[in-house]
């Protein structure tokens, strides 16, 4: 577990020596982006663990929605819109 984490740390430096580095950003602009990543990061962590709670409890009649999310308290995240998944578009740049 430790690995991820210093992982997603390194890729969070990464992505913050980026924008100061190749950027026309200002440092007071680009720590937008980068806690932005940093909360898409704890929200998907959330998501994830309430995922494998919800995970064999739909039914055939209804299946686990976002409502389901929602009343765990934690956002719902379209695969989309997952940190995996957008870390593979930025990868891929």
């Amino acid at each position: 577990m430790a690995n991820n984490n210093s992982e997603t740390e390194r890729k969070l430096w990464d992505a913050a020596d980026e924008f100061r580095a190749n950027s026309n950003l200002r440092s007071s602009e680009y720590s937008t982006p980068v806690l932005g990543l940093i909360f898409l990061r704890y929200a998907d962590h959330k998501f994830t663990i309430a995922e494998k709670e919800l995970k064999g409890k739909g039914s055939g009649r209804r299946a686990i929605g976002k409502e389901d999310y929602q009343s765990k308290g934690v956002m719902y995240l379209p695969p989309n819109a997952r940190f995996f998944s957008l870390s593979k578009i930025w990868e891929g740049a």
